[in-house]
């Protein structure tokens, strides 16, 4: 990193300590980043010269944005713009390349000549790091079983190391319509080609949900332990499940995402798979009206 002398580092973190030391031994001079000032806690290093104040009561795409504002600010804390050049609160579309929705539309049907004809919806059962954000998996088999026993095709994506859950799905709906593509994109790009191609996407909090937003697709996502106020995706196209229990969101940078949850997150399981499946059928009705 320092051999190619970097003008800026912008180090996204919110908590951790070891992206502001990187951003320290890159070598660049300007180095922005999340500052506790007065708060308690979350203190990254004084060599922070473009100190943010972290502000939790704005949407995370915001304080990004101030991240950015703060690299040629002389104002303390560092930022205090608030449209930001009239940057849109909503995220850019992928850039689709010729031929490319159509190419991933021919490998789909190669390898499940069941999709054709059907409308497909996602789901994305596995919590990634946080298993506390992940929703039943006996709710994603009852959505599941639901959508196939409606005539819809559902996919279960993830990384190939969330197989389990896709059988576990699979053996539940019992049906050639539920399909496992854990694993079978390479890259995040060909999962937003996907996107392009099905009609509704049903995920946990995590990093499929807020993809999702630079592709047509339509999304139903599940916050409980953290709140979509600061981290549910900017789309018109997205619903939002959230029960707001006293308790929920209880994953913070100030708790360095550690729940005093004992495991049992009501917050999720008191999202009834029949209120889901009821939200789904509706917006794939209004797909097909499209």
């Amino acid at each position: 990193m320092r051999n190619l002398r970097f003008d800026v580092v912008i180090d996204c973190e919110l908590f951790a300590r070891v992206s502001s030391i990187f951003s320290r031994l890159s070598g660049a001079p300007v180095r922005v980043g999340f500052h506790p000032h007065t708060m308690e806690g979350l203190y990254r290093g004084d060599f922070i010269n473009r100190p943010v104040l972290y502000n939790p009561y704005r949407h995370i795409s915001e304080q990004f944005l101030a991240l950015v504002d703060a690299i040629e600010s002389a104002a303390v804390p560092k930022n205090k713009a608030g449209d930001y050049g009239g940057v849109p609160k909503e995220a850019p579309r992928l850039r689709m390349q010729a031929g490319e929705r159509e190419a991933m539309q021919r490998r789909l049907l190669g390898d499940f000549p069941v999709l054709a004809g059907k409308q497909l919806v996602l789901i994305y059962p596995s919590g990634g790091l946080l298993s506390i954000r992940a929703w039943p998996l006996e709710y994603f088999c009852q959505t599941a079983e639901g959508m196939v026993n409606r005539g819809y095709a559902v996919g279960v994506i993830g990384m190939p190391g969330d197989k389990a859950l896709a059988k576990a799905i699979q053996d539940h709906c019992r049906s050639p319509l539920c399909i496992d593509l854990t694993g079978y994109t390479k890259t995040i790009r060909e999962l937003l080609v996907i996107f392009h191609i099905a009609s509704l996407l049903i995920t946990n909090d995590g990093g499929p949900g807020q993809f999702a937003v630079m592709t047509p697709i339509r999304s139903i996502l599940f916050f409980g332990p953290e709140t979509p106020v600061l981290y549910g995706p900017n789309s018109p196209g997205a619903k939002v499940f959230f029960s707001a229990m006293a308790c929920s969101p209880c994953l913070t940078a100030y708790n360095h995402r550690n729940s005093p949850c004992d495991g049992d997150n009501r917050c999720l399981k008191v999202i009834r798979p029949e209120s889901v499946l009821d939200c789904a059928l509706e917006m794939l009705a209004e797909e097909r009206g499209r």
